[in-house]
C-alpha cells in the first residue's frame, strides 16, 4: 500500500492564493521506508486544453499587439421581426432603445425586406448564445416567443 502525505509549505499566503507543494512523502511497502519526492517525479506531464481565442489573446499580450475587431460566421439571440409595413420599424426602434437601458450587450436593428429584425450580442458559439437567450426569457418573459437564437455575421475582438 502506498501513503501518499502532501506537505505545504509552512508560510502564511493571501487568502486568493494556493498554497504551493514542496514535496510528497512517499511510503514504499517493500522497504517500508519513506522517500520524499518533488510533485514533478510523480507527475511529470500536464496537459492544458484551452480555447484558441484565449491562446490567441496570450500571445498578442505578449507580443503588444493590439486586439481588432473581426466578423466571423457566430451567432445572436433575435427578440424581434415583423413585416408589417406599417408598425414594424417604429416597434424595431422602440424596442432597441428600451433594450439598451437594461442590458449591456450590442443591439443590432436590421432591414431585410420585407422584415425589420432586433437581434442582440455578439456570440462566437451556440452554446454562449443560448445561455444568453435564457438568461434574457428569464429577464423579459413578454418577449419569450420571439426569442430565439440565429446565424448571423458577428463582431468579435481578437
Amino acid at each position: 500500500m502506498i501513503l501518499i502525505l502532501l506537505a505545504f509549505s509552512s508560510a502564511l499566503y493571501a487568502e486568493d492564493s494556493i498554497p504551493a507543494v514542496d514535496t510528497l512523502a512517499v511510503e514504499t511497502p517493500a522497504a517500508d521506508s519513506v522517500q520524499a519526492v518533488t510533485i514533478f517525479d510523480v507527475m511529470p506531464n500536464v496537459v492544458i486544453h484551452q480555447d484558441t481565442l484565449v491562446r490567441q489573446l496570450v500571445l498578442n499580450k505578449v507580443f503588444g499587439r493590439e486586439l481588432q475587431d473581426v466578423e466571423v460566421a457566430g451567432f445572436r439571440v433575435q427578440i424581434y421581426s415583423s413585416n408589417n409595413q406599417q408598425t414594424a420599424k417604429v416597434e424595431a426602434i422602440k424596442l432597441e432603445k428600451d433594450m439598451q437601458d437594461k442590458l449591456d450587450v450590442p443591439i443590432y436593428v436590421t432591414y431585410a425586406p420585407p422584415f425589420w429584425k432586433v437581434r442582440i450580442g455578439d456570440f462566437a458559439t451556440y452554446e454562449d448564445a443560448q445561455e444568453f437567450k435564457n438568461g434574457f426569457v428569464h429577464e423579459f418573459p413578454e418577449l419569450m416567443g420571439d426569442t430565439y437564437v440565429v446565424r448571423d455575421l458577428v463582431t468579435l475582438r481578437r
